[in-house]
């Protein structure tokens, strides 16, 4: 995937990275979902982050991404955004692609 350096300089090493405004209500929502599962992202919110407007522009740059925020990458993978992060869910693929990321070890369906 071609993408903008320092995105990806903000992805490496991290499980998932969640690009956010700390304005958008569909960001909040994605983090939440995510972090339902046991996760704990890097979040970046890009009106509050130096370079943030360079790093939206950069988003909106890559292949799929129709806003800046959410913007979501999982295994340094990019995802997508909200649409795409509930789809992962509704087909019961999110949690493996976050197994598979090392972002959770195990997933139980919410039963202790």
């Amino acid at each position: 995937m071609a993408c903008s350096g320092n995105i990806m300089d903000l992805v490496a090493g991290n499980s998932v990275v969640i690009f956010t405004k700390s304005s958008c209500c569909m960001s909040h929502t994605v983090e939440s979902l995510i972090r339902s599962f046991g996760a704990n992202p890097t979040v970046y919110e890009l009106d509050q982050f130096p370079n943030g407007r360079q790093i939206e522009r950069a988003l909106l740059q890559l292949p799929g991404c129709q806003q800046s925020t959410p913007a979501v990458f999982i295994g340094q993978q990019f995802i997508g955004g909200n649409k795409e992060v509930n789809s992962l869910h509704l087909r019961n693929e999110l949690v493996p692609l976050l197994i598979r990321a090392k972002a959770i070890w195990i997933w139980n369906g919410g039963r202790n």
